[in-house]
């Protein structure tokens, strides 16, 4: 199984990586063609496109003019490490081992609006650029237009490699970027309900951490397929099988655990 994640916008690059182990980024060409595009906009065309203060928006075009092709640790961390958001929370990387991180470079991936598919251990710099980002480039509009079928062949090709098999933990703007079309594997999509009054709902921020735990456990748990994922309980989740179906696995709580 591989397992489909959406980056975060927060960073850590001020704690120090627990691993040596990096990789390179896939699609730096493409990333680079991005940041190409970025680097001509003004600090308050960014705050226009992307909806950021001010100070965001200065931040984000310093980083756009020091980005560099080459990766290493002097201007790079690994992605599973430099992301910080609610997912990345409940992955709680930084606490495994060399081998459950090893387990999650073979078995993830990090969809990115620059860097297209970022493995778990992939070098990353700095940068903010969200895929549903209306950035006109020479292919289109947006970046769902951008990378095109690029992402859906690489995760087509990786999931091929295993058992055809995608889990999708990725939010709904993410995994847009994956053309239906020309992906050639079975997706299975996991939700995280909470129950509210007398029904359950997703709850986002929740959902997002959710997701983070799953990966985690599947990466303790070495899971093989579907049927051991349904076997995930952390923080009071429970597999919910009568409103689940083979693609779509419900997990709910009925109280924070």
């Amino acid at each position: 199984m591989l397992f489909i994640l959406s980056p975060a916008k927060a960073l850590d690059y001020e704690t120090p990586p627990t691993t040596t182990v990096a990789t390179q980024p896939l699609f730096v060409e493409q990333a680079a063609e991005l940041i190409a595009i970025l680097r001509q906009k003004s600090p308050q065309e960014v705050a226009e496109l992307m909806d950021l203060s001010d100070a965001l928006a200065q931040l984000n075009v310093a980083r756009y003019q020091a980005w560099q092709p080459q990766f290493g640790p002097h201007n790079s961390k690994q992605a599973i490490l430099a992301f910080n958001g609610d997912v990345y929370e409940g992955l709680d990387a930084r606490s495994l081992g060399s081998d459950d991180l090893d387990w999650l470079q073979r078995h993830v991936c990090i969809l990115s609006g620059l860097y297209g598919v970022l493995r778990p251990l992939d070098w990353m710099q700095p940068y903010r650029l969200e895929m549903g980002t209306r950035l006109s480039t020479p292919r289109g509009r947006n970046l769902y237009q951008f990378w095109g079928p690029r992402i859906a062949d690489y995760l087509s090709q990786r999931a091929a490699e295993d058992d055809g098999l995608l889990v999708n933990l990725a939010s709904e703007e993410y995994f847009k970027a994956v053309d239906p079309k020309a992906l050639r594997a079975r997706v299975v999509t996991c939700v995280f309900e909470e129950r509210r009054g007398s029904g359950y709902k997703v709850i986002s921020f929740l959902a997002k951490r959710a997701r983070g735990l799953m990966t985690r456990w599947a990466a303790l748990h070495r899971a093989a397929d579907v049927e051991i994922l349904q076997g995930f309980d952390s923080e009071g989740y429970r597999y919910a099988p009568e409103v689940s179906t083979p693609e779509r696995l419900v997990f709910r709580r009925d109280e924070r655990g």
